[in-house]
């Protein structure tokens, strides 16, 4: 049993969402950086280990050009834009890799040629963190699944062997990684839920409420929340903000990864349980996806069911087709 299709004429909600094609060696995947300056070491080391997959490798031109002004920045809004949009309009590109995180991807949203990207054939994104816009964006106008995952000069993936193993089964083998969990994962409010999953950074969601193409509300859905580097103060800024917009009405039930450098880390659950747990929904926490040390990728726009009392997380369909 899933969740009935949200409404199509309904403004700002995805419809149901397609999934792209699972890779086979061979496969040519694109590196973008739409965020922040890209580390060369760790892009080296990235692109090396996608192509012990049997991937080809292409790195989009501006990954490494930095913006002279804002150092903040991999390059220009313009110009990350257009390695966005040259990938996917590539039909020889079969999924495209954020690079890194940082911040910078919602300044250059509105740069896409959505209409052109829509024409192109569907494509496996792969990103988390600051990619939370992208990930919306994607499902929002393009009605396309994607996958909250580790990107490809992130630290993450290139030493921890568990996070790249279970990327590269989610884009080689989907159908091995439907259940997702974690040891570390806790029952906050027990029950059962089904919902197409969606959501990713809580700071990048919150910022998102108000501007012209959000969605109005996360309703029927299970949400995936992770941040860091947040004091316990500004976590519960940004979750109040999402409940007084509105955005967590009718929301199905709540999956929780990890708060990575958010102090006091002791009392993030009990935050979590004073906002979330009004909600009457079931929510679980730690399932392992995130910026911690060790991270699942996790797709989003998939019909799922969250299990809080066995901490678990299932995809009813393979994450790609």
């Amino acid at each position: 049993m899933s969740l009935p299709p949200l409404p199509p004429d309904a403004p700002g909600r995805p419809g149901a969402l397609t999934r792209p094609r699972r890779l086979v060696p061979g496969d040519t995947v694109a590196v973008v950086a739409p965020s922040g300056p890209t580390v060369p070491e760790r892009l080296a080391a990235g692109v090396a280990l996608l192509e012990s997959w049997g991937l080809r490798v292409r790195v989009m031109p501006h990954v490494l050009s930095g913006h002279q002004q804002l150092p903040h920045l991999a390059a220009t809004d313009a110009e990350r834009a257009a390695d966005l949009r040259d990938a996917w309009l590539d039909p020889e590109i079969a999924a495209v890799v954020c690079a890194r995180g940082g911040y910078g991807a919602q300044r250059m949203v509105e740069l896409l040629d959505w209409d052109a990207l829509r024409a192109a054939p569907a494509k496996v994104f792969v990103g988390y963190s600051d990619a939370t816009a992208l990930h919306e964006a994607f499902a929002l106008r393009l009605g396309l699944a994607t996958l909250y995952g580790p990107m490809a000069a992130g630290q993450v993936f290139t030493e921890d062997a568990a996070t790249a193993e279970h990327l590269r089964r989610t884009l080689f083998e989907p159908e091995r990684v439907r259940l997702l969990g974690s040891p570390s994962a806790e029952c906050l409010v027990p029950g059962r839920a089904r919902g197409a999953t969606a959501g990713g950074c809580l700071s990048l969601l919150a910022t998102d409420r108000g501007t012209p193409a959000a969605r109005p509300d996360f309703a029927g859905t299970i949400l995936v929340l992770e941040d860091v580097g947040e004091p316990l103060y500004a976590l519960d800024r940004l979750l109040t903000q999402l409940l007084r917009s509105g955005a967590l009405a009718g929301v199905a039930g709540v999956a929780l990864g990890s708060w990575a450098d958010c102090h006091p880390a002791y009392r993030i659950n009990e935050l979590m349980l004073d906002r979330l747990g009004p909600l009457g929904v079931p929510v679980v926490g730690e399932l392992g996806f995130g910026h911690g040390p060790s991270s699942l990728t996790v797709p989003l726009g998939l019909p799922a069911l969250l299990d809080a009392d066995a901490g678990t997380l299932e995809l009813e369909l393979p994450a790609l087709a």
